[in-house]
């Protein structure tokens, strides 16, 4: 299947009692691994890569990775920027084909994000790019974005008003979730998503998504959400994996540096079934059209 507009999967979603899931990879390697898994149980999925991964593994890399693993699978695959407050990056990440932006301008006074996420909206239309904005902060500070602190709270209202004026694909408001692991149990809203739903188009997305129960995701899900993060989740995986293998190596006095690879794409790989389940995408085809470049 074509390398897909981020919009077209999650509009493809929309009441139809799933989510897609939204997996923060590191690298070329958790790329394939995510797809391949996705491609395995007919799961449409989203690559998220964080201002970090960006700047650390090279943007032509990630994207020529993603584009070469979205080519041999038979399901919805697009590439997603998580997070992201530097206009450069965002700005990067458009020229350089990404499906979708996330334009975090919630460090931003109101009347600050609201103009600069029309801008960014306006240069990422232009390319065929879709939109996530997010003008009031998730707690928690993910890969060196972000804070531990509420800097900025709006209404529902003013947060679709906000998003319908600038041209905003999908919105990312704050339902009490937040990034990292949780220390105590969170107070969730899951209602702020039903009455973005019934009063407009607007995709509604779930950050925070590590640690919440089966039953939490399907309330989110019944309630509308189309998108849902998971990124803590994979690094634990990814890095656990390897640092088994790495004790058997000390263990054994036997040093296969490729074989390191097979345990963190195969934790990589059960991640994705796991959440497919979970977020019911298994067996969701996605859609066929081919909105980014």
């Amino acid at each position: 299947m074509p390398y897909v507009n981020t919009l077209d999967l999650v509009a493809a979603a929309r009441g139809k009692g799933y989510a897609v899931p939204a997996i923060n990879i590191v690298d070329p390697l958790t790329i394939r691994a995510v797809v391949e898994a996705a491609d395995s149980v007919g799961s449409p999925v989203i690559l998220q890569t964080s201002v970090k991964t960006v700047k650390s593994a090279g943007a032509g890399l990630l994207h020529y990775a993603a584009r070469e693993a979205a080519d041999n699978a038979s399901v919805g695959v697009s590439l997603h920027l998580d997070h992201c407050p530097d206009r450069e990056v965002i700005s990067l990440a458009i020229k350089q084909g990404w499906s979708s932006v996330l334009f975090d301008a919630s460090d931003r006074d109101l009347d600050q994000a609201r103009k600069e996420t029309a801008e960014v909206c306006a240069e990422a239309h232009a390319a065929g790019v879709s939109v996530e904005s997010e003008i009031e902060n998730i707690i928690g500070v993910e890969d060196g974005v972000g804070s531990d602190t509420a800097k900025h709270s709006y209404t529902v209202e003013q947060l679709i008003a906000v998003a319908l004026e600038t041209g905003t694909d999908l919105i990312a408001p704050q339902l009490g979730t937040a990034h990292g692991m949780y220390t105590a149990q969170p107070v969730l809203l899951p209602q702020r998503v039903r009455q973005i739903t019934s009063a407009c188009d607007l995709a509604v997305v779930l950050h925070g998504g590590t640690g919440l129960s089966n039953a939490e995701f399907d309330e989110f899900i019944d309630a509308g959400v189309t998108k849902i993060n998971i990124s803590t989740a994979l690094k634990q995986a990814y890095m656990k994996s390897a640092l088994e293998y790495l004790k058997q190596c000390e263990a054994t006095n036997k040093w296969e540096p490729t074989k390191l690879f097979d345990p963190m794409i195969s934790a990589s790989k059960d991640l994705l079934i796991v959440f497919a389940g979970i977020f019911h995408s298994a067996g969701r085809d996605g859609t066929a059209r081919d909105g980014a470049r």
